[in-house]
């Protein structure tokens, strides 16, 4: 017997919740927010097994049915968002609304669509306020002064977090096209929430004085002495040439690469050769008034080869045969503040 009763207990189990789902699912009536749902389901089998204008068109009816069928179904038991008069119904019908207006055709979750989200579910929410009666009966209404007040209060305060939201893609977008931003600390800041190089270095720097190093070696390896002692005093223009070009194809996905410049620094050394500096200076905003630069040092020096058959190098600046051999340091130099001035 028990387990008869057993069994009939789970039937009526059962049984209940087929009519749960069977309410939920079997509409009412034809005027119902079921009905307007499996339209929008039906259009979107519809619009995959079309073509062109055809497609857009029943694809667009159906995003309309999808919405009108979830604002009608989160309204008629609204839940609200605790603290606010913001119904959770209008967050989901407003993020459907942004997606459709903003993010069709394209990612879900752009930019726009999540920035507009709480504006739009704020308007979806003060809306019902301008009407009374429902369906065909409804009439417009001006809304009594504590209600405009609310509704005023409620469309302000998601408006600021929509200018908030906004902020924040911008410093992120900022933070991806200006790298060499992050030298700053960004650990107080309550926006920019993108994982910063430890590195106090800017790496976009480095790579200039690395791409530049072996051009300047290349250029001045073998030439003879004399002419390699012009180009260094023009070594103003030539490494000037050099860094916009380096820049120019290294940098060129970084809004930043309009805020460097390579700079030289040539100074005389014992023995009768010359100390070259690179220099890649940042010309953007930075936390230090004076701004910030790297430095990697090059060794220019004359040299003779003990005869045309010998690999033996020997220093010797008298020599009108000298040549110009060229070394660049590996290490590079960060330094906040003005670059030294140029002799």
């Amino acid at each position: 017997m028990q387990l008869i009763r057993d069994a009939f207990g789970l039937f009526g189990i059962v049984e209940s919740v087929y009519e749960r789902i069977k309410k939920i699912l079997i509409p009412p009536k034809a005027y119902s927010w079921q009905t307007l749902i499996y339209l929008s389901l039906f259009s979107w089998l519809m619009s995959s097994l079309a073509l062109g204008l055809v497609k857009d068109l029943i694809a667009f009816c159906g995003w309309l049915f999808l919405i009108a069928g979830t604002a009608w179904y989160t309204t008629d038991n609204p839940l609200y968002v605790p603290g606010t008069n913001l119904p959770i119904g209008a967050l989901i019908t407003g993020f459907l609304v942004s997606v459709f207006a903003f993010g069709y055709g394209e990612s879900v979750l752009t930019t726009r669509t999540i920035v507009l989200w709480p504006t739009i579910s704020a308007i979806i929410t003060a809306i019902p306020e301008f009407f009374e009666g429902s369906g065909v009966d409804a009439k417009t209404l001006i809304p009594k002064i504590e209600d405009r007040q609310k509704m005023i209060i409620l469309v302000g305060s998601c408006m600021v977090i929509s200018c908030w939201l906004q902020f924040f893609f911008l410093t992120q977008n900022w933070l991806k096209q200006y790298p060499s931003l992050t030298v700053d600390n960004y650990q107080k800041s309550a926006f920019v929430t993108k994982t910063v190089s430890t590195e106090k270095i800017p790496q976009n720097g480095v790579l200039i004085l690395d791409k530049i190093s072996p051009k300047v070696e290349d250029q001045l390896r073998g030439k003879p002495w004399s002419e390699a002692e012009q180009w260094l005093f023009n070594a103003r223009r030539n490494v000037g040439d050099l860094g916009k070009e380096v820049i120019n194809k290294e940098l060129v996905e970084y809004e930043e690469r309009f805020l460097w410049h390579v700079e030289p620094r040539v100074s005389n050394v014992k023995g009768g050769g010359y100390k070259l500096d690179l220099l890649s200076i940042w010309d953007g905003p930075s936390s230090n008034a004076r701004g910030y630069y790297l430095e990697k040092s090059c060794r220019v020096d004359p040299v003779l080869t003990s005869g045309s058959t010998s690999s033996q190098i020997v220093r010797k600046t008298e020599n009108k045969d000298a040549i110009a051999e060229t070394e660049c340091g590996s290490k590079i130099s960060f330094f906040a503040g003005s670059p030294p001035p140029q002799q």
